[in-house]
Parts: structure tokens; C-alpha cells; sequence
């Protein structure tokens, strides 16, 4: 058998707030996940031909979300109130790439999101689209999670939205 590259039109994201509701977990774009390596240069002493790059820190880059407007939502009244109020809660979330049987295949943890900027689309009388909210969190970092720790994770959202209940407020990673 053969394996096939994932596709990224199947995930979930899932946040540690309350109220978390169904809207919640619902986007149609997920980017940001990416992380850079600042080198430091140091000249070879004595030997003036060589020049060594070594990694200092790592920087995260923002974390972009986008979806479909909708009336109720706990995210975005998070995100509202961090930008309007100035009252900035961090929050942690869960990315999770899922595949054909919805289970998580890789799940990112991201830490200490904040929200920094909210954007509506624009509104047009001539078009007929959806009004997509797009939000941009600054974050900490992420960390990569197995798939069996990732699996439990997403496998408790997903039952409590498909019961109706509020999504879990709480991840546990290893």
C-alpha cells in the first residue's frame, strides 16, 4: 500500500475558552504555522576564511484564521473584548490536520494566543459572497503533537459538538 500525501481541506480547531460554542471549531483557513531560526554569526579566530552560523532563538510567525461570519460565537467575542477593552486573556488551541475517518493524522499546540487584529470582508451590492471574518493571533509557540495524544484531544471536541454540548475548555498535552 501506498501512502498518499495528506490534503489540508480536513481540520479542526479547537480553543481552551468558555463559552466555546459549535461555531467555534469551524474555519476554512488555518495559516501561520510556521517557524524561523535566527543564526548568530561568529568569526573564526586565528583562521579568518571560515565564518560559523549557529541557531540563537526561534520565531514564531502570527497565526491567521478565517471563516464565514456567523451570530454566535465565543471566539470572536474573545477577540472582541481583548481589541475593544483591552482585556487580553491568552488562550491555548489546537490545530488538528484530520483525514478520511475525521481522526487527527498531526495536531499542532498553540500557546499564549492573543488576538492583534480582526477584519471583516468587505461588503459589496454588486456580489453575492459570504462575509468572512478573518482574525490574526500572536502566539508563543507550538508544539507538535503525536498522533495518540492529538487523537484523544480532538476525538473529545468532536463528540461534544456533535452532542450539542460546548467544546472541552481544557487540552491536556503530554
Amino acid at each position: 500500500m501506498f501512502d498518499y500525501p495528506f490534503t489540508g481541506f480536513h481540520f479542526l480547531v479547537s480553543f481552551e475558552i468558555v463559552p466555546a460554542l459549535p461555531n467555534d471549531l469551524r474555519f476554512q483557513e488555518v495559516t501561520g504555522l510556521t517557524v524561523d531560526v535566527d543564526m548568530d554569526t561568529y568569526n573564526e579566530g586565528g583562521e579568518n576564511r571560515f565564518v560559523h552560523r549557529l541557531p540563537s532563538r526561534s520565531r514564531y510567525s502570527d497565526l491567521v484564521l478565517k471563516r464565514g461570519m456567523t451570530i454566535a460565537s465565543g471566539v470572536t467575542a474573545w477577540c472582541q473584548d481583548s481589541i475593544e477593552n483591552f482585556n487580553y486573556q491568552p488562550i491555548n488551541m489546537l490545530v488538528s490536520l484530520l483525514d478520511e475517518q475525521h481522526l487527527p493524522v498531526s495536531s499542532w499546540y498553540v500557546v499564549n494566543a492573543i488576538p492583534m487584529r480582526y477584519d471583516i470582508s468587505t461588503f459589496n451590492a454588486e456580489q453575492s459572497e459570504i462575509v468572512i471574518e478573518s482574525m490574526t493571533l500572536r502566539y508563543e509557540y507550538y508544539k507538535s503533537m503525536n498522533v495518540s495524544s492529538a487523537a484523544s484531544a480532538v476525538i473529545g471536541v468532536v463528540a461534544n459538538a456533535l452532542a450539542g454540548a460546548a467544546p472541552v475548555s481544557k487540552i491536556t498535552v503530554p
